[in-house]
C-alpha cells in the first residue's frame, strides 16, 4: 500500500499493537475473510465453478471483455466523479438495491441486456467506493484517491476468492504521473475482466438469469463495498495511528490466514 507524507506517521516499527488498533484491524480481518460468503452462495445457484463460468459465453464476447472493461473502467473513473456534484454518497445497502435491480434488468434480457448493464454497474460500483474513501475521511476529488478507488478493483472476484488470501491488492503501489490512470486501467481490467466474463456467464443462465442476475449483482457490490471498507479503513488506522503501514500489513495477513500448525 502506497503511503505518501502526509498518509503516514513513520514511528519505530513494532509488531505490538494496542488494544483499540488491534480490535480495528481484527474487524477489518473478519470483513475481508466473509466478503466472499454470498459469491458463493450464486455460484450454488447457478450451478457451476467459478472457473467453469467463462467457458459458457460465446467465443467472441470471451475475446472482447479485456476492451469492454477497460472501456467501462473509463467511463466509470470519470462518470463516478462528476456524479458526485449532484448525487450525495448513499448507504452501502442503497448501493446494493440499486445494482441488484440492474442486475435483474440485465439478467432478464440475456447477454446483450447484461452487456449493455455492465458499464452502468461498473460506475456506480466505483461511486460507492468512492463514498466508502469519503466515510473514511479521505477526499474523492483528489487524483490519488480516486485512483485508489481503482485498485479496489485489483481485488479477486467474489466467485473465485474463496481462499481469504488475496491481499496483494491492499499493498500496491499508486503513483500519480501523465498516463498513471490509463496504467493502472490497463493492469485491471485483464483480472477484472474475468470476474465480469464471471458475473455475464451467471446472468445468462437459462430460465433464471433475471434471478441471477439480481443475486450476482448483490454479491459483486457486497463483495466490492466490503473490500473498499478494508482497504481505505487499512489506510485510515495508518495516517490516524501509532503503528507503521507493513506492521498493519503483516498483522493483517496474519489475522486472515494464520500459518498452520502441525500436529
Amino acid at each position: 500500500m502506497d503511503m505518501d507524507k502526509n498518509d503516514l506517521k513513520n514511528p519505530p516499527d513494532t509488531a505490538v499493537l494496542d488494544d483499540e488498533t488491534r480490535a480495528a484491524l481484527e474487524k477489518l480481518a473478519r470483513r475481508f475473510r466473509n466478503a466472499d460468503g454470498i459469491g458463493m452462495q450464486v455460484l450454488s445457484m447457478v450451478g457451476g465453478q467459478a472457473e467453469g463460468l467463462l467457458s459458457k459465453l460465446p467465443m467472441p464476447v470471451r475475446q472482447g471483455l479485456d476492451g469492454a472493461t477497460r472501456r467501462a473502467l473509463e467511463v466509470a473513473f470519470d462518470a463516478a466523479s462528476r456524479s458526485r456534484l449532484s448525487v450525495r454518497d448513499r448507504a452501502d445497502w442503497l448501493n446494493t438495491v440499486v445494482t441488484t435491480a440492474m442486475g435483474a434488468a440485465g439478467g432478464a434480457g440475456g447477454l446483450p441486456t447484461a452487456l449493455a448493464e455492465l458499464p452502468v454497474t461498473t460506475t456506480v460500483l466505483l461511486r460507492a467506493i468512492q463514498g466508502i474513501a469519503a466515510d473514511e475521511g479521505f477526499d474523492p476529488a483528489d487524483e490519488k484517491v480516486r485512483m485508489q478507488c481503482l485498485q479496489v478493483f485489483a481485488a479477486a472476484g467474489p466467485l473465485a476468492r474463496d481462499d481469504g488470501t488475496d491481499v496483494a491488492f491492499l499493498s500496491a503501489r499508486i503513483t500519480l504521473t501523465g498516463a498513471a490512470v490509463h496504467g493502472l486501467i490497463a493492469r485491471i481490467a485483464p483480472r477484472l475482466a474475468t470476474v465480469l466474463g464471471q458475473k455475464l456467464a451467471a446472468q445468462t443462465v437459462p430460465v433464471i438469469g433475471a434471478v441471477a442476475g439480481a443475486a450476482t449483482n448483490y454479491a459483486f457490490t457486497s463483495y466490492y463495498q466490503e473490500m473498499a471498507r478494508v482497504y481505505f479503513g487499512l489506510r485510515a488506522l495508518a495516517r490516524d495511528g501509532s503503528v507503521d503501514v507493513e506492521t498493519l500489513l503483516r498483522e493483517f495477513r496474519l489475522m486472515v490466514s494464520p500459518p498452520k500448525t502441525l500436529r
